[in-house]
């Protein structure tokens, strides 16, 4: 085993030995452990909403090659081994936010958008009000991966994403962040046997094999 893979499995065993989740559905457990090891937050096992399906259909999207959007270029980075479209540094993008009076997320969601198509997964972990735009342009999105930070209208935002019915892997409060985000990525792109991080030393994605 792989020096740096050690403390990885540690967290894993620890978080294991902290809390039950075997009551969560396979994919919705390794999420939700995949982001208490990243935040080492247990209130993320009652704060994650997932849908076990709406995971499920991100993973085989994820297998078959789905682009994937990141809302900033910290949940970019977050997501080694894997092309993300990411539009929020870009001069076109700060561009298109003034000459259409929007803001600079809104802005990047439409540009991602424009070179992604449909069938996306987006994932958000910054801006929560590149959500309202998700949900307004009608992006057909195959998952949206939705755990932005902040305390002024982010659980608000995620509220009105679970209202819409878009296939969504959400939380309840105001926490998250672009670490969160990536590590719900990458634990569904471990079950679809994608190359988006390493699965824990010991552990085994669902549906990875």
């Amino acid at each position: 085993m792989p020096a740096d893979e050690a403390p990885a499995d540690e967290a894993y065993r620890i978080v294991r030995s902290r809390i039950d989740l075997t009551r969560l559905a396979p994919l919705s457990r390794w999420v939700t452990e995949r982001v208490i090891v990243a935040s080492a937050d247990f209130d993320y096992a009652t704060d994650l909403v997932c849908d076990e399906q709406a995971l499920a259909a991100g993973v085989a999207e994820i297998a078959a090659g789905a682009p994937v959007i990141a809302d900033d270029v910290t949940v970019a980075a977050g997501i080694p081994g894997y092309q993300v479209i990411c539009k929020s540094e870009e001069s076109l993008t700060g561009r298109l936010a003034r000459t259409a009076g929007i803001g600079k997320a809104a802005a990047a969601v439409r540009l991602a958008f424009g070179q992604a198509g449909p069938g996306a997964i987006w994932v958000v972990g910054c801006a929560a009000t590149a959500l309202a735009e998700i949900m307004s342009r009608n992006v057909q999105p195959a998952l949206v991966i939705a755990l932005p930070v902040g305390l002024a209208g982010a659980a608000e935002a995620k509220d009105a994403l679970r209202a819409s019915g878009l296939p969504a892997l959400t939380n309840v409060s105001e926490k998250g962040g672009a670490a969160v985000a990536a590590a719900a990525f990458c634990a569904l792109a471990d079950a679809a046997g994608a190359p988006a991080g390493a699965s824990a030393a010991g552990k085994t994605a669902p549906g990875s094999h």
